[in-house]
């Protein structure tokens, strides 16, 4: 909070009023009568809650993105969305990633021919994010109560779950590309886990750390690497990876196939960091760098918000997901990311734990829209406002 307290001290505003007296002290805000909106940050099992706890006071939330804790949670959001007749926005920053709104772009203007196939996901190296050196973010092998920032939580998860627990980075992108819950919808999948080795190596391996240190002995049940496919009723399939317990380079492992050719993202978001096919204009059976075509293709918001976007967070990405949901408050404008797609993209996490306990079986998802998907028109990156 002292950071956060000092970065709106040096922009000249007051300080803002804290509610740190223990877990539920949040209701105390909730309670105010001068709040409209409120941005949920919390740790995951916290974000339903909250939420709900906000529409019920008459507040909007705005959630920060995990996935669900059980299904029951995703049908509850939307239950008290639809009974408080408030509006919910799931903050999604990778969807607004310039590179991938590029290739929405592409996507919507048929470069790709008829989408078949996606994939995404979180392949990203947090051995230092899930362990620290007690209340400070070096290096260690602690985590729980007298951790440092989410090893104080997150890495539970890890020792308790096994499924895809980090689904929106990866779901949420390729999900607007192909009108998920606003002419098409998410139907079915299947998830599998390899074995998990990678945090309990890494635990070994550490130099506060080693055999003899308590933390060696814990098994942690989340496979090193979740797979999971998911069938769409328009008939696409998407491939999600979750990947954060070994040794790699961050890329959250985009591909984006239609009848016409494909993008491929191989690295972190850069215009020139990712791989272009397109047939009868790319060299036959060849890669092209997607500079050329993401710079043809770039989206009108990124070149209306450049400049305000400068120096905000992910690679600006973070300005946009906030000006979204700042101006439809403002506006009343329908989120371009609502509880639908909250609860949708939330549920992937415990139908992936089901269906990694039961060997891979196949998981029904919801239609958390009860039928509205076959009617309502996508919004999102189609005009300039969101």
């Amino acid at each position: 909070m002292a950071d956060a307290q000092k970065m709106i001290k040096d922009f000249g505003k007051a300080a803002p009023v804290e509610y740190a007296n223990g877990n539920t002290d949040y209701q105390n805000l909730l309670a105010r009568k001068d709040i409209d909106a409120v941005i949920i940050s919390s740790p995951w099992e916290w974000h339903i809650v909250q939420a709900i706890d906000a529409l019920n006071a008459g507040i909007i939330p705005g959630l920060e993105v995990c996935g669900a804790i059980q299904i029951q949670d995703c049908f509850d959001i939307v239950d008290a969305s639809e009974r408080t007749k408030l509006p919910v926005m799931v903050l999604e920053n990778v969807c607004y990633r310039r590179d991938i709104m590029a290739i929405f772009n592409m996507v919507k203007q048929n470069v790709f021919g008829e989408i078949v196939h996606l994939r995404g996901g979180y392949e990203h190296d947090l051995r230092t994010v899930l362990f620290t050196d007690g209340d400070t973010p070096q290096s260690g092998v602690d985590f729980g109560a007298n951790a440092y920032s989410e090893a104080r939580w997150r890495t539970e998860h890890h020792v308790n779950r096994n499924g895809e627990l980090y689904p929106t980075h990866g779901l949420g992108p390729v999900s607007t590309m192909i009108n998920i819950n606003r002419g098409n919808r998410l139907t079915a999948l299947s998830s599998m886990s390899s074995k998990s080795l990678g945090l309990h190596k890494y635990i070994l391996d550490n130099k506060k750390g080693g055999s003899n240190h308590p933390n060696a002995k814990v098994k942690f049940k989340e496979g090193d690497i979740v797979t999971t496919q998911i069938q769409c009723a328009n008939g696409e399939t998407i491939l999600l990876t979750h990947d954060v317990s070994s040794p790699r380079p961050y890329n959250l492992g985009f591909r984006v196939q239609g009848t016409n050719g494909l993008w491929q993202d191989y690295h972190a978001g850069g215009f020139d960091e990712g791989m272009v096919y397109i047939e009868g204009i790319s060299p036959a059976h060849q890669w092209e760098n997607s500079k050329t075509y993401l710079e043809k293709y770039d989206h009108p918001l990124w070149k209306r918000f450049e400049k305000q976007a400068e120096g905000a967070g992910h690679g600006g990405m973070d300005f946009f997901v906030d000006n979204a949901f700042i101006e439809c408050l403002k506006t009343k404008a329908p989120f371009p990311l609502d509880v639908y797609d909250l609860a949708t993209w939330y549920a992937i996490t415990p139908l992936s734990e089901a269906s990694i306990r039961e060997g891979g079986s196949l998981q029904k998802i919801p239609d958390f829209t009860k039928g509205k998907w076959k009617s309502r028109k996508p919004i999102f990156g189609l005009t300039d406002q969101y």
